[in-house]
C-alpha cells in the first residue's frame, strides 16, 4: 500500500518575514514616490529630484529596518520573560501546572480522562513547551526573529523604492511624472498581489488597497509640491 505524504503550507507560516516584506516594499514605493513626485512638483531641478530620492531611500530603508528591529526584539523580550516565568512555575508548582494543562484540553473539547493522559504524554515529553504552546500561544510558527524582520523589511524597501526612479528616464516636466506614477501604481499593483499570492488570499481587494493608499499619498505630496512652487513663485 502506497503512502502519501500530505503536506500543507499556510500563510501563518510565513507571517513574520512578509508582514516585514510586504510593509517595507509598499513604504518604499509610496514615500519614495511621493517624495519624488512632490519635490518635481515643486519645479526642482534633476539632481535635487534624484538627491531627495536617494536621500529618502536611505533614510527610509534604515528607519525600517532599525523600528522592525526594536519592535521585534520587544516582542522576543517578552516572550523570553514568559519562558522564564512559566519555568519558575513548572518548579514551584508542578501539579498545579498540570492541572492547568489538563484544563486547557477541556476546554478544548476533550473528555477529561482523554485531557488527562494527553497533558501526561506532552508534560512527560516536554512540560515548558506544552505550555508555552498551548497556555501561551508561543510556538516556532510565530516566534520573533527580530534580525530577519530587519533585514527582509530594509531590503523589501530597498527594492520597492527603486521602482519611481524608472520614471527618471523621462523628460523633465509633466512626462516624468505621468512616469512616475504609472511606474509607481504597477509597482504597487505588483507588491499587493504577490502579497495576497503568498497569503493565499484573493487578490484583487489587497490589490486595490495598496494601489489606493499609494495614489492618495502622491496626490496629497503632489499637491504639496505644486503649493510650495506657487509660493515661491
Amino acid at each position: 500500500m502506497t503512502r502519501h505524504r500530505h503536506r500543507e503550507q499556510h500563510g501563518a507560516q510565513r507571517a513574520g518575514w512578509l508582514r516585514a516584506a510586504v510593509l517595507g516594499a509598499n513604504d518604499g514605493l509610496v514615500s519614495t514616490s511621493s517624495l519624488i513626485v512632490g519635490v518635481a512638483a515643486s519645479g526642482a531641478s534633476s539632481a535635487a529630484i534624484l538627491t531627495a530620492g536617494f536621500a529618502g531611500l536611505t533614510a527610509g530603508a534604515l528607519s525600517m529596518a532599525a523600528g522592525e528591529f526594536v519592535s521585534v526584539s520587544a516582542q522576543a523580550d517578552v516572550e523570553h520573560a514568559d519562558l522564564e516565568l512559566e519555568r519558575a512555575e513548572l518548579a514551584a508548582s508542578p501539579v498545579a501546572e498540570f492541572a492547568e494543562l489538563v484544563g486547557i484540553y477541556e476546554r478544548r473539547g476533550l473528555p477529561r480522562d482523554l485531557a488527562v493522559k494527553v497533558a501526561e504524554a506532552l508534560t512527560e515529553r516536554d512540560a515548558l513547551g506544552a505550555h508555552m504552546r498551548d497556555e501561551l500561544g508561543h510556538n516556532e510558527t510565530n516566534e520573533a526573529r527580530p534580525t530577519q524582520a530587519a533585514a527582509a523589511s530594509a531590503a523589501s524597501f530597498t527594492v520597492g523604492a527603486l521602482v519611481p526612479f524608472i520614471g527618471m528616464a523621462a523628460p523633465a516636466g509633466t512626462a516624468r511624472l505621468v512616469l512616475v506614477v504609472a511606474v509607481t501604481v504597477l509597482g504597487l499593483a505588483l507588491a499587493g498581489a504577490l502579497a495576497a499570492r503568498a497569503a493565499g488570499t484573493a487578490l484583487l481587494r489587497p490589490t486595490l488597497r495598496v494601489v489606493l493608499g499609494g495614489c492618495t499619498a502622491m496626490a496629497v505630496t503632489g499637491l504639496v509640491g505644486v503649493l510650495a512652487d506657487a509660493a515661491g513663485g
